[in-house]
């Protein structure tokens, strides 16, 4: 009852914050007549200069500034009601640019699970093979992601690959470095008993070892994938063609700020579902000791 009554007034707390934000935006963006760059505080021979010149100074100053939470709110339902219709290179639903930045994601990080456990299963059985690699590890481990793009460009020659492949590289350190840190942390006490019994290798691993590592394992993907997310965007931008990442970069170009705003608040929730599923699956594989 007590923690109903906690969950309760944090919602009411979210929503209030909510409403004090969305009503700071409204107020910070409502239009300031006679402002800079206003077509009121022109003079008549002024608006007619501007007009000479190819310009339009009334409907600039109608479509200038920061969106309001009313025009964010008239593109989401726009963005909403149809997000697969394809218009050409340029002109993609929402529904189809987060495919294909999911797509992306998902083959990268599905490709750093195959080499980052099985490898990092073997580091962390291994302590000569751990001090090994670790020179190596340290060194790949911060170098940012986005640096290996011209060398991918350059040898893959396919921008979406190249997309993939730093997807990859991101991703693969996280999930390596927990795997090996939770086969190796995984309790002696347990090992002693398998060996006790004579329980063959694979079966040790497989049984008893990866049970025992799975919460730290999941942890090192959820951690993967929070950054696969992160970097898809930046990488995207780079490369172009599709994605999420090359949504928000094209309509800025565009100079539509509210299709960039609701491409932000897009990548904020995916990101979040994202999450949530590794948080269901963390709590699938934890257990008390």
């Amino acid at each position: 009852m007590k923690q109903v009554s906690e969950r309760v007034r944090a919602a009411l707390v979210s929503v209030l914050l909510l409403v004090v934000l969305i009503g700071s935006w409204h107020l910070a963006t409502l239009p300031v007549k006679g402002g800079a760059g206003s077509a009121v505080k022109m003079t008549a021979e002024e608006i007619e200069y501007q007009k000479m010149l190819g310009k339009d100074p009334e409907k600039e100053a109608k479509t200038s500034g920061f969106p309001t939470p009313v025009q964010l709110g008239q593109t989401i339902v726009a963005q909403l009601s149809s997000p697969f219709y394809d218009n050409g290179p340029n002109d993609k639903g929402i529904g189809i640019q987060v495919a294909h930045s999911l797509g992306r994601v998902g083959l990268g990080f599905l490709l750093a699970v195959l080499v980052a456990l099985p490898l990092g299963f073997v580091i962390g059985m291994s302590p000569m093979l751990h001090r090994a690699l670790d020179p190596f590890i340290q060194v790949l481990k911060p170098i940012s992601p986005l640096a290996w793009m011209p060398l991918a460009l350059y040898t893959i020659k396919d921008s979406s690959i190249s997309g993939i492949f730093v997807i990859f590289i991101c991703s693969v350190w996280p999930m390596l470095l927990n795997t090996a840190f939770g086969v190796a942390n995984v309790r002696r006490e347990w090992l002693n008993v398998a060996r006790t019994l004579e329980v063959r290798p694979l079966r040790r691993a497989l049984q008893v070892i990866l049970p025992a590592a799975a919460p730290t394992i999941v942890t090192g993907m959820r951690i993967s994938m929070g950054i696969a997310w992160l970097v898809i965007v930046a990488a995207e931008m780079l490369v172009g063609g599709t994605g999420i990442g090359y949504f928000v970069w094209n309509e800025w170009n565009n100079l539509s700020l509210t299709n960039v705003l609701f491409a932000i608040l897009t990548i904020g929730v995916v990101g979040m579902l994202l999450d949530r599923l590794f948080v269901l699956l963390q709590k699938r594989v934890t257990y008390v000791e």
